[in-house]
Protein backbone atom coordinates (compact mmCIF):
# COMPACT_ATOMS: atom_id res chain seq x y z
CA UNK A 1 0.00 0.00 0.00
CA UNK A 2 1.40 3.45 -1.32
CA UNK A 3 2.02 5.88 1.94
CA UNK A 4 -0.18 8.49 2.54
CA UNK A 5 1.01 11.85 0.92
CA UNK A 6 1.10 14.68 2.88
CA UNK A 7 -2.32 16.38 1.85
CA UNK A 8 -4.07 13.24 3.00
CA UNK A 9 -2.85 13.36 6.51
CA UNK A 10 -4.12 17.01 6.49
CA UNK A 11 -7.18 16.36 5.05
CA UNK A 12 -7.89 13.23 7.58
CA UNK A 13 -6.46 15.47 10.18
CA UNK A 14 -9.36 17.31 9.54
CA UNK A 15 -12.31 14.51 9.79
CA UNK A 16 -15.42 14.62 11.78
CA UNK A 17 -17.52 11.52 12.24
CA UNK A 18 -20.49 13.74 12.95
CA UNK A 19 -20.15 15.89 9.75
CA UNK A 20 -19.27 12.73 7.57
CA UNK A 21 -22.50 11.30 8.73
CA UNK A 22 -24.77 14.12 7.75
CA UNK A 23 -22.55 14.55 4.59
CA UNK A 24 -23.60 10.57 3.54
CA UNK A 25 -27.36 11.21 4.23
CA UNK A 26 -27.50 14.35 2.28
CA UNK A 27 -25.47 13.00 -1.09
CA UNK A 28 -27.16 9.65 -1.03
CA UNK A 29 -24.53 6.98 -0.11
CA UNK A 30 -27.41 4.59 1.30
CA UNK A 31 -28.13 1.46 -0.94
CA UNK A 32 -30.04 1.73 -4.36
CA UNK A 33 -29.27 5.69 -4.18
CA UNK A 34 -27.08 7.82 -6.88
CA UNK A 35 -24.24 8.20 -4.29
CA UNK A 36 -24.28 4.22 -3.10
CA UNK A 37 -21.58 3.16 -0.65
CA UNK A 38 -19.11 6.35 -1.43
CA UNK A 39 -17.30 7.39 1.82
CA UNK A 40 -17.15 11.01 3.45
CA UNK A 41 -14.60 12.11 5.98
CA UNK A 42 -16.74 15.00 6.97
CA UNK A 43 -14.95 18.16 5.64
CA UNK A 44 -16.96 21.22 4.72
CA UNK A 45 -16.74 22.77 0.84
CA UNK A 46 -14.95 26.38 2.38
CA UNK A 47 -12.61 24.29 4.39
CA UNK A 48 -11.62 22.48 1.03
CA UNK A 49 -10.86 25.47 -1.01
CA UNK A 50 -9.03 27.26 1.90
CA UNK A 51 -6.68 24.03 1.59
CA UNK A 52 -6.26 24.30 -2.10
CA UNK A 53 -4.81 27.89 -1.58
CA UNK A 54 -2.46 26.42 0.88
CA UNK A 55 -1.18 23.91 -1.43
CA UNK A 56 -1.89 25.45 -5.10
CA UNK A 57 1.49 25.98 -6.03
CA UNK A 58 3.26 23.10 -4.99
CA UNK A 59 0.50 21.08 -6.80
CA UNK A 60 0.88 18.63 -9.77
CA UNK A 61 -0.48 16.02 -11.91
CA UNK A 62 0.70 13.21 -9.86
CA UNK A 63 -0.90 14.35 -6.83
CA UNK A 64 -4.10 14.86 -8.59
CA UNK A 65 -3.76 11.72 -10.45
CA UNK A 66 -3.41 9.69 -6.83
CA UNK A 67 -5.85 11.37 -5.16
CA UNK A 68 -8.84 11.01 -7.62
CA UNK A 69 -8.83 7.15 -6.93
CA UNK A 70 -9.45 7.72 -2.84
CA UNK A 71 -11.76 5.86 -1.46
CA UNK A 72 -12.64 9.16 0.09
CA UNK A 73 -15.42 11.64 -1.33
CA UNK A 74 -13.43 15.14 -0.04
CA UNK A 75 -10.00 13.70 -1.58
CA UNK A 76 -11.59 13.24 -5.11
CA UNK A 77 -13.01 17.14 -4.81
CA UNK A 78 -9.79 18.34 -3.45
CA UNK A 79 -8.17 17.00 -6.21
CA UNK A 80 -10.70 18.41 -8.63
CA UNK A 81 -10.40 21.67 -7.53
CA UNK A 82 -6.84 21.93 -7.65
CA UNK A 83 -7.02 20.13 -10.92
CA UNK A 84 -9.07 23.06 -12.06
CA UNK A 85 -6.32 25.08 -10.83
CA UNK A 86 -3.73 24.16 -12.52
CA UNK A 87 -5.63 23.86 -15.79
CA UNK A 88 -6.23 27.22 -15.17
CA UNK A 89 -2.38 28.37 -15.01
CA UNK A 90 -1.39 25.91 -17.63
CA UNK A 91 -0.08 26.25 -20.75
CA UNK A 92 -1.56 24.94 -23.83
CA UNK A 93 0.07 21.64 -23.05
CA UNK A 94 -0.61 21.59 -19.38
CA UNK A 95 -3.74 22.22 -19.91
CA UNK A 96 -4.49 19.36 -22.32
CA UNK A 97 -2.87 17.02 -19.81
CA UNK A 98 -5.80 18.09 -17.31
CA UNK A 99 -8.03 17.71 -19.42
CA UNK A 100 -7.37 14.08 -20.30
CA UNK A 101 -6.55 13.05 -17.04
CA UNK A 102 -10.15 14.99 -15.63
CA UNK A 103 -11.98 12.79 -18.81
CA UNK A 104 -10.10 9.77 -17.72
CA UNK A 105 -10.77 9.82 -14.32
CA UNK A 106 -15.29 10.59 -14.85
CA UNK A 107 -16.04 6.87 -13.00
CA UNK A 108 -14.35 8.79 -10.07
CA UNK A 109 -16.40 12.17 -10.48
CA UNK A 110 -19.52 10.39 -9.44
CA UNK A 111 -21.70 12.90 -7.35
CA UNK A 112 -23.25 16.12 -8.45
CA UNK A 113 -21.00 18.50 -6.29
CA UNK A 114 -18.11 16.94 -7.83
CA UNK A 115 -19.22 18.04 -11.13
CA UNK A 116 -20.74 21.08 -10.58
CA UNK A 117 -17.51 22.29 -8.52
CA UNK A 118 -15.13 21.40 -11.27
CA UNK A 119 -17.29 20.78 -15.18
CA UNK A 120 -17.49 24.49 -15.99
CA UNK A 121 -14.00 25.47 -14.76
CA UNK A 122 -12.04 22.90 -16.55
CA UNK A 123 -13.93 20.87 -19.53
CA UNK A 124 -16.18 24.26 -20.24
CA UNK A 125 -12.96 26.11 -20.54
CA UNK A 126 -11.22 24.16 -22.31
CA UNK A 127 -13.36 24.07 -24.78
CA UNK A 128 -14.34 27.43 -25.34
CA UNK A 129 -12.11 27.86 -28.62
CA UNK A 130 -12.03 24.02 -29.33
CA UNK A 131 -14.59 21.77 -30.85
CA UNK A 132 -17.00 20.33 -28.33
CA UNK A 133 -17.79 16.79 -29.78
CA UNK A 134 -16.76 15.87 -26.72
CA UNK A 135 -19.85 16.95 -24.61
CA UNK A 136 -22.24 15.73 -26.90
CA UNK A 137 -20.41 12.19 -26.86
CA UNK A 138 -21.23 12.53 -22.50
CA UNK A 139 -24.55 13.78 -23.06
CA UNK A 140 -25.21 10.25 -24.79
CA UNK A 141 -23.65 8.52 -22.05
CA UNK A 142 -24.70 5.82 -20.23
CA UNK A 143 -23.31 6.95 -16.99
CA UNK A 144 -25.70 10.02 -15.10
CA UNK A 145 -22.12 11.51 -13.82
CA UNK A 146 -20.90 12.04 -17.52
CA UNK A 147 -24.11 13.30 -19.36
CA UNK A 148 -24.21 15.87 -15.92
CA UNK A 149 -21.32 16.83 -17.08
CA UNK A 150 -21.68 17.31 -20.37
CA UNK A 151 -24.47 19.98 -19.71
CA UNK A 152 -22.76 21.80 -16.36
CA UNK A 153 -19.67 22.62 -18.59
CA UNK A 154 -21.86 24.61 -20.97
CA UNK A 155 -22.65 26.87 -18.14
CA UNK A 156 -18.90 28.31 -19.27
CA UNK A 157 -20.14 29.15 -22.42
CA UNK A 158 -23.43 30.65 -21.31
CA UNK A 159 -21.68 32.93 -19.13
CA UNK A 160 -19.95 34.04 -22.45
CA UNK A 161 -23.67 34.39 -24.53
CA UNK A 162 -22.88 31.26 -26.26
CA UNK A 163 -26.04 29.20 -26.17
CA UNK A 164 -26.24 26.58 -28.80
CA UNK A 165 -24.35 24.04 -27.26
CA UNK A 166 -26.63 24.67 -24.19
CA UNK A 167 -29.54 24.33 -26.20
CA UNK A 168 -28.60 21.18 -28.11
CA UNK A 169 -27.48 19.13 -25.21
CA UNK A 170 -30.56 20.11 -23.40
CA UNK A 171 -32.88 18.83 -26.51
CA UNK A 172 -30.59 15.22 -25.91
CA UNK A 173 -31.14 15.07 -22.10
CA UNK A 174 -34.87 16.32 -22.51
CA UNK A 175 -36.57 13.04 -21.79
CA UNK A 176 -33.40 11.34 -19.28
CA UNK A 177 -35.36 9.87 -16.48
CA UNK A 178 -32.76 10.65 -13.71
CA UNK A 179 -33.84 13.47 -11.33
CA UNK A 180 -30.56 14.94 -11.01
CA UNK A 181 -30.37 15.33 -14.93
CA UNK A 182 -34.15 17.30 -14.71
CA UNK A 183 -32.64 19.22 -12.44
CA UNK A 184 -29.14 19.52 -14.23
CA UNK A 185 -30.94 20.60 -17.47
CA UNK A 186 -32.95 23.48 -16.03
CA UNK A 187 -30.51 25.37 -14.37
CA UNK A 188 -28.52 25.49 -17.09
CA UNK A 189 -32.10 26.84 -19.11
CA UNK A 190 -32.73 29.35 -16.76
CA UNK A 191 -29.11 30.33 -16.44
CA UNK A 192 -29.18 31.21 -20.36
CA UNK A 193 -32.43 33.18 -19.43
CA UNK A 194 -30.36 35.15 -17.46
CA UNK A 195 -28.67 36.18 -20.33
CA UNK A 196 -31.16 36.23 -22.90
CA UNK A 197 -35.03 35.68 -22.03
CA UNK A 198 -35.59 35.66 -25.52
CA UNK A 199 -33.65 32.61 -26.67
CA UNK A 200 -35.05 30.80 -23.36
CA UNK A 201 -38.16 31.13 -24.01
CA UNK A 202 -37.92 30.37 -28.11
CA UNK A 203 -36.81 27.17 -26.26
CA UNK A 204 -39.61 26.37 -23.98
CA UNK A 205 -42.27 27.54 -26.36
CA UNK A 206 -40.86 24.14 -29.04
CA UNK A 207 -40.34 21.86 -25.91
CA UNK A 208 -42.61 22.90 -22.49
CA UNK A 209 -44.94 20.08 -23.10
CA UNK A 210 -42.69 17.72 -22.74
CA UNK A 211 -40.00 18.30 -20.68
CA UNK A 212 -40.24 16.95 -17.59
CA UNK A 213 -42.09 19.14 -14.47
CA UNK A 214 -38.87 19.69 -12.34
CA UNK A 215 -36.84 21.10 -15.48
CA UNK A 216 -39.38 23.16 -16.26
CA UNK A 217 -39.84 24.94 -12.79
CA UNK A 218 -36.63 25.45 -12.39
CA UNK A 219 -36.11 27.00 -16.20
CA UNK A 220 -38.90 29.35 -15.46
CA UNK A 221 -37.87 30.07 -12.04
CA UNK A 222 -37.22 33.71 -12.33
CA UNK A 223 -40.60 34.69 -14.61
CA UNK A 224 -42.88 36.17 -13.13
CA UNK A 225 -45.94 34.36 -11.09
CA UNK A 226 -48.37 34.51 -14.14
CA UNK A 227 -46.48 33.45 -17.08
CA UNK A 228 -44.91 30.58 -14.76
CA UNK A 229 -48.64 29.23 -14.23
CA UNK A 230 -48.90 29.33 -17.85
CA UNK A 231 -46.10 26.99 -18.58
CA UNK A 232 -47.18 24.85 -16.00
CA UNK A 233 -50.70 24.67 -17.48
CA UNK A 234 -49.12 24.46 -20.88
CA UNK A 235 -51.20 27.34 -22.00
CA UNK A 236 -48.04 29.05 -23.81
CA UNK A 237 -48.53 28.89 -27.74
Amino acid sequence: MAALLPVQKELRALASAETARILQGFFKTGKGQYGEGDIFLGIKVPVLRALVKQHRDAANLDTVARLLVSKYHEERLFALLLLVQLHQRGDEAQQQTAFELYLGNTPRINNWDLVDLSAQYLVGRHLEQRPRKVLHQLARSESLWERRIAIVATHHFIRRNDFADTLKIARTLLQDEHDLMHKAVGWMLREVGKKDVAVLEGFLRKHHRAMPRTTLRYAIERFPEAKRKRYLKGDIA
